[in-house]
């Protein structure tokens, strides 16, 4: 799903009080990461990655790698900030993707 500007600017002000809810550090991207990610993004939809300053991974190429493998939409990069969102496949945790649809 390819967001539109009214979409994104949406989500930019749903994820602007959030917190990180991911690290990524001197590890870098491991699949243990990209299946914590995707089991968060499947219940909050919307989340925040933070890049450590241990870390020899570029903001850019972590954004490709999540778009790619995990099928999710980056919605905004803000200096080693990244915000990341997938609509949930369940019903229940349909919050902000039920928003979305109607924008």
């Amino acid at each position: 799903m390819t967001l539109r500007g009214k979409q994104k600017r949406f989500l930019r002000s749903q994820a602007h009080h959030l917190q990180p809810v991911v690290q990524i550090g001197k590890g870098g991207i491991s699949d243990n990461l990209l299946a914590q990610i995707d089991e968060v993004l499947e219940k909050r939809e919307l989340i925040k990655i933070s890049l450590l300053q241990n870390t020899d991974e570029v903001i850019e190429e972590v954004a490709d790698v999540l778009a790619e493998t995990l099928h999710c939409d980056v919605v905004q990069i803000i200096g080693r900030i990244l915000v990341v969102y997938k609509p949930s496949s369940k019903e229940k945790y349909q919050t902000i993707s039920r928003e979305v649809k109607r924008i």
